[in-house]
């Protein structure tokens, strides 16, 4: 630990977050933050109910894509383990300017997601509390939402105060939990009796004709159509495993083990995940009128597991399990965008950095970076009560009826982390061209052009998918990014980012933290040196 101290000192950084989480460790608060069982559970409707049971095979083209982005980031999470990563990662490579604009958007997607995964506590917390207690509750009522995600805010903030070793703890539990969460539900589906075989995951059931769509939109006969928009149910779910790279400085022997975490997240996220999407769709209940129901928002994975496990005590088990995961996941995210606002404002790059980069002398967590992680996410949940009940128009964007502002941002959340995760892969290209060789222990070696300019294209490709503008009545803009809304959000958060860089200038001060090549040796030399002011 000696060592990474001194190296990270050659970083141009003190150790100042305490070293202390080891290999498992790494891998548990990456592996929550990805969640399968809050990402299935919470997704499910969305890709059934556009794509079809065959909406499943569209997941090994997302993990196949996400493990390329996984190998980029591998590399460079092995040679820069600084707390931070895309930001220090995309720093380093392309210059101080380009790096604050990822650190930017990627902190803001990293704030919303926590808003967007606590929300979802009240959703199973409710029903539990309403059958044991007789309380009516109802998880749907924007100020319940708010209560159940201020208490899950409070116990996640506390945790994440105290120590890491208490998130690392949270997070070993919660990796045993999306095991059994996935696992152990699809095994009690099968013991219960599958409804289908293999062969009904490769029926669509008409979700692409208006007629037989269960969440009312029309794809006008086109399952590909219905495709692009099933897919970014899977999307959603495979991101985060940069995390374990965010978390860099508090990792023994992080060079090596950072890497690992961050490749096997993906791999056992994506076999975790197909095995619980595989099991609820073969346990759909027989008939149409069932799969309609499944694939509805009223039905869903709640539905298909009261349908086939009667046992109430066995019901409430699955949901305690579901609540846990959404926990861990949410300490997970506070974690990991705590870390990135703390080495952001450690770089100088934000509004108040002095007081923003402070580290507890007793725990040795960036507790006001956590305070900021607790109150904005609280005040983004407030928005669930702007909820239009006719569709407002602004200039030539239309805000659809019903759909809340909250909703706005969870998709822009989405979309900003997909932004990031472009920016950097399209940096470890450029750079790479003008003569930047890794250094860690992790490197691709010869795969690292195929492997850099296909994670750039799939990147792209997904960030388009994600933000094209398609009209309301498209499956898209009615269910996901709500036409141009979520494009006019990002938009706005830039154009925020682009008053403060111009005014504050912030890439000045973050220029003397950027490792560079000395240029008497040569671009590609191998070797570094840091600048400082």
């Amino acid at each position: 630990m000696d060592d990474e101290t001194e190296a990270l000192a050659r970083f141009g950084y003190k150790q100042e977050l305490r070293r202390v989480l080891h290999r498992f460790d790494a891998f548990g608060i990456a592996f929550c933050f990805l969640s399968p069982v809050v990402g299935v559970y919470a997704l499910f409707v969305l890709g059934l109910g556009t794509g079809g049971p065959r909406y499943l095979w569209l997941m090994p083209i997302v993990v196949f894509g996400q493990l390329l982005v996984a190998l980029v980031l591998a590399e460079l999470g092995s040679m820069y383990p600084i707390a931070g990563a895309l930001f220090q990662w995309a720093k380093n490579l392309m210059g101080s300017g380009y790096g604050w604009w990822v650190g930017w958007f990627y902190g803001w997607a990293l704030i919303v997601v926590v808003a967007a995964v606590d929300s979802g506590v009240a959703l199973y917390a409710t029903p539990l509390l309403n059958r044991w207690f007789g309380w009516q509750f109802d998880p749907a009522n924007a100020n319940t939402v708010l209560w159940f995600t201020m208490t899950a805010l409070a116990f996640q903030t506390l945790f994440n105060m105290v120590g890491v070793r208490y998130v690392a703890m949270i997070s070993r539990m919660g990796v045993w939990v999306e095991v059994v969460g996935t696992f152990g539900v699809a095994l009690l589906l099968l013991i219960a009796g599958f409804h289908h075989g293999v062969p009904y995951t490769f029926t669509t059931q008409g979700v692409e004709y208006g007629a037989l769509n269960p969440l009312g939109v029309d794809f006008h006969g086109s399952w590909l159509a219905a495709a692009l928009v099933a897919i970014l149910a899977h999307v959603w779910i495979f991101g985060g495993f940069e995390s374990a790279g965010d978390v860099a400085e508090e990792v023994v022997d992080a060079q090596t083990h950072v890497p690992r975490a961050i490749i096997r997240t993906i791999l056992l996220g994506g076999i975790t995940s197909f095995i619980l999407v595989l099991a609820l769709i073969l346990a759909i209940p027989p008939g149409h009128e069932a799969f309609l129901t499944a694939a509805s928002f009223s039905g869903g994975v709640p539905f298909i597991i009261s349908s086939n496990i009667a046992a109430g005590w066995l019901q409430d088990t699955i949901l305690l399990l579901v609540l846990f995961a959404f926990f861990s996941c949410g300490t997970a995210v506070q974690a990991t965008g705590a870390r990135v606002i703390f080495s952001y404002a450690r770089d100088g790059a934000l509004p108040g950095a002095g007081t923003l980069r402070k580290v507890s002398p007793r725990f040795r967590t960036p507790v006001n970076a956590l305070w900021v992680v607790a109150i904005v996410p609280t005040l983004f949940i407030l928005l669930a009560h702007v909820n239009p009940t006719s569709p407002v128009h602004i200039l030539f964007f239309t805000w659809p009826a019903s759909i809340n502002a909250l909703l706005l941002l969870v998709s822009f959340g989405v979309s900003a982390g997909f932004l990031t995760y472009t920016l950097v892969v399209l940096a470890s290209l450029i750079a790479r061209i003008r003569g930047w060789r890794p250094t860690g222990p992790f490197q691709l070696g010869a795969w690292a052009y195929p492997v850099t300019i296909a994670a750039v294209g799939w990147t792209g490709l997904m960030l388009v998918n994600i933000l094209a503008p398609t009209g309301t009545t498209s499956g898209r803009g009615a269910l996901f990014n709500y036409d141009w809304m979520t494009l006019l959000v990002l938009v706005v958060i830039a154009a925020v980012g682009a008053t403060y860089y111009l005014v504050s200038k912030p890439q000045d001060r973050i220029a003397g933290r950027v490792i560079q090549l000395p240029e008497t040796e040569g671009v590609g030399s191998g070797r570094e040196t840091k600048t400082t002011p």
